[in-house]
């Protein structure tokens, strides 16, 4: 069999791969006929009907179970995490010089960052090998000792919502 160049119409599913659904509600010898597997007459025989955790009139599980704990997710910092491995990567790549200050800004710059949130962290996963100063809102105690053992600087600086917070606090 010679296989020449493919033609989007003899493009075909495998067979077997496509099974045509079962025509519901066509007649008594189709052995779906009738009511189509819905039972008798009432809501969910009719279409449209969409009832999630509904239990029959029964109280649902949702409103059973008792809430407990507490969420502050809307209220909570968002902290972008760099690890110290991606940072010695960007460097080795050329994307981030080691002369200067890095802060957030060159980090969203060169790539490493999507956006700053409310802060970048520091982690220590990974190793750096090169001297950088680094400022950021927060990092680990391992991410310290290691930029510092690697002749680095990490520049902590207090973080947006940080500072509101001490605006808000101090008397006028």
């Amino acid at each position: 069999m010679v296989i020449g160049a493919m033609k989007l119409n003899e493009v075909r599913d495998n067979s077997g791969a496509h099974y045509r659904a079962k025509r519901v509600g066509r007649g008594i010898g189709s052995g779906k006929g009738k009511t189509a597997s819905r039972g008798g007459k009432g809501q969910t025989a009719r279409s449209g009907v969409s009832l999630n955790g509904f239990e029959g009139g029964q109280t649902p599980l949702h409103r059973r179970l008792p809430k407990r704990g507490f969420n502050n997710s809307i209220f909570r910092n968002d902290f972008k995490a760099v690890n110290l491995g991606r940072l010695q990567r960007a460097l080795d790549d050329g994307k981030l010089k080691p002369e200067g200050t890095l802060d957030g800004a060159a980090l969203v710059a060169c790539g490493m960052l999507r956006r700053l949130g409310d802060g970048v962290r520091v982690l220590a996963k990974g190793e750096i090998r090169t001297a950088i100063t680094i400022e950021v809102t927060g990092a680990s105690k391992a991410a310290i000792a290691a930029v510092e053992n690697a002749g680095g600087k990490v520049v902590l600086r207090a973080s947006r919502a940080k500072k509101q917070k001490t605006k808000a606090a101090a008397p006028a």
